[in-house]
Order: structure tokens, then sequence, then C-alpha cells
């Protein structure tokens, strides 16, 4: 995936056929970080903690419902992939964007604690059962490097 135009407005990206494939895969997995991963805090330090996890939890399965479902559409809006000769542009405003890396977080972080929690440099081992998630981690940081760099953030630190 390459950026061809960036402006106020937006961004366009052309991603290869193939490309553009792996990346409609890996955000099959979403949402890929277990919810009972998402903690309000200590239960002890908090007045009715029961009550605020709670709470958490239904906004943020409210939250994956509606970013699952806006992946989903995003793959089938002809507004935003474009097929071209060699693959697709991707048009996605700066709030789409960031909405983008959200989504490839959670599958790039779900993936990483599927593998164990590896540490940086120190490789996972790696089999059936785990291969899709070592896959996903490597296309997630990928896709994410590019967005960010279209945002002006530096690249991020590359997995191995």
């Amino acid at each position: 995936m390459k950026l061809l135009r960036a402006n106020k407005g937006g961004f366009v990206f052309h991603i290869g056929t193939r490309e553009h494939q792996l990346l409609v895969e890996t955000l099959k997995l979403y949402p890929l970080v277990p919810a009972a991963h998402h903690r309000v805090g200590k239960p002890s330090q908090l007045p009715n903690a029961d009550e605020t996890q709670r709470l958490l939890d239904e906004a943020l399965a409210e939250q994956r419902s509606e970013n699952r479902a806006q992946v989903l559409a995003l793959f089938n809006d002809s507004e935003h992939f474009r097929k071209t000769d060699t693959g697709f542009d991707l048009t996605l405003t700066p709030p789409q964007v960031e909405w983008l890396l959200q989504v490839l977080n959670d599958v790039r972080v779900g993936s990483w604690l599927a593998l164990g929690e590896p540490e940086q440099g120190e490789e996972p081992e790696v089999n059936e059962n785990n291969m899709q998630h070592l896959l996903a981690l490597e296309v997630c940081g990928m896709y994410q490097s590019v967005l960010l760099a279209a945002l002006g953030v530096e690249q991020m630190p590359h997995w191995h």
C-alpha cells in the first residue's frame, strides 16, 4: 500500500489486488483483543467497581459491533475502494484513517496476546493454531506504518 495523494479532505492510497485480499482477511479477525483484557482498574480502589466494569464491557461490546459493521461495509463501498487496473485506490478521510488505525491495532495487539505476548526481538513459537496471528501481527504493523506516515507520524519500529 502506498500513499498517492493527501490533502485536508483526506488520503488516497493504492493497494494491490493481493494486498487488498490480505488486508480484508486480516480485518476479518476483528475484534481480536479479548473483552476481559480491558479493565477499569483495581476493583479495591474503585467504588462500584463491578458496575463500572459492566458499563465498560457494554460500551466496548457496542463499539466493537459498530466497528465490525464499518469494517465489513468499508470493503463493499465503491466510494472508498475504487477498482483500478493494478488493484484498488482506497480513499479515506483523516477520521477514517484514525479509525482504521484503531481497528488494525486491536488485531495487532490481539495477535500479540494470542502469540503469548513475546518480547520485541523474541520469536514466538509458531504452529498451525497461531500462524494466522503471526501473519496478522506483521500485516497490521505494515499497514499501520503506512497510515501513520500519511498522518505525518514517524514509522513504527519493526517487529524484528
